[in-house]
């Protein structure tokens, strides 16, 4: 029924439910999960940047390691304009026959905008538009349960490390609905953001 799943991403925490959903779908009907980030450029401004690009291509590579990991065919791409309408464009260029998104994002300006780019989808795609609405518990409260997290996974993707032996630099602290925790090992430091919500952890930061 459904066979390439489109799933628009800016890599926020926020996006963390919509590509759930999507994945879910795919992974039930076979399909191929696209999934498009766009460098916004608009009436207030290009937005573009080096940082802006780089970020936007982390977001569809989480995707892509995700959908990796469950089996599931996976194309990426990165476009720059206005949002609604890469979205829009790209659906009708690939034959996309759904777009999983969120209905808001966490935070001020991204409720703002998230929820508009998503309401001029669904007014104007031909595909059928799957709207997540993105939850607001915060399952992680506490930066210890933050820290635990955050040394395991590290540990976990080191393959060589005790998370005993993983040192917290300095006190966690939230931006947003995530943690970042400064941790060092014996060659690194790294910076590993926590997901209060899902519980997710992934490196975010080397610092030099």
């Amino acid at each position: 029924m459904y066979q390439d799943v489109l799933i628009p991403t800016d890599g926020s925490d926020g996006t963390r439910q919509s590509i759930d959903h999507g994945m879910a779908i795919a992974q039930q009907f076979g399909a191929t999960i696209h999934a498009l980030s766009v460098v916004p450029e608009g009436p207030l401004g290009t937005l573009q940047s080096d940082t802006a690009i780089a970020a936007a291509d982390r977001a569809v590579a989480r995707v892509e390691r995700e959908a990796t990991r469950k089996g599931v065919e996976v194309v990426t791409a990165v476009e720059q304009g206005v949002p609604h309408e890469e979205i829009l464009e790209y659906a009708d260029e690939h034959d996309v026959d759904m777009i999983v998104m969120g209905t808001q994002g966490r935070t001020g300006l991204d409720r703002v905008l998230v929820g508009s780019v998503t309401e001029r989808v669904v007014r104007m795609a031909d595909a059928p538009v799957v709207t997540v609405r993105l939850t607001e518990n915060v399952r992680i409260d506490d930066a210890d349960e933050a820290t635990r997290i955050a040394r395991e996974a590290l540990a976990e993707e080191d393959g060589s490390l005790d998370p005993a032996e993983i040192t917290v630099l300095e006190d966690p602290h939230r931006t947003s609905a995530s943690w970042i925790v400064p941790l060092e090992t014996a060659t690194d430091t790294v910076h590993v953001h926590v997901d209060a919500v899902s519980g997710e952890a992934r490196t975010a930061k080397r610092p030099e």
